[in-house]
């Protein structure tokens, strides 16, 4: 593909050195119009073709590369909470000590709905 336009070079500081509305008007025409490029690029031209296809497909595969790998920190989360639970889950129910706390907070419940329901109104 043949460039018709030359890239102005930027300063230290940033800029072109043109001011804001030459700034503008250059970005306004640097970008051709439908029909400039359908004069410049025949549609027709099967290399043409086959280059804009293979850049287009690789894009594509990037996109979808990219949002697969987004998801997968999802799945980490997943795996990690699906094994916190796990480990709550696996509670030695035989154990002395836990049937003890078990039994005091049960009692603890008991009274303050005793004492909740014995209020007068």
């Amino acid at each position: 593909m043949k460039k018709s336009e030359i890239k102005p070079t930027t300063t230290n500081n940033g800029s072109n050195g043109a001011s804001a509305p030459e700034a503008e008007a250059a970005s306004s025409s640097a970008e051709p119009t439908k029909a400039e490029l359908e004069a410049e690029f025949d549609p027709n031209d099967k290399e043409l073709c086959h280059a804009a296809l293979k850049i287009q497909s690789t894009f594509r595969g990037h996109l979808a590369r990219k949002l697969v790998n987004k998801d997968a920190p999802e799945d980490e989360d997943i795996k990690e909470i699906t094994k916190k639970v796990a480990e709550e889950l696996d509670i030695d129910l035989t154990d002395p000590e836990l049937n003890k706390a078990a039994t005091k907070i049960q009692a603890s419940f008991r009274g303050h709905k005793t004492r909740r329901e014995a209020q007068p109104e």
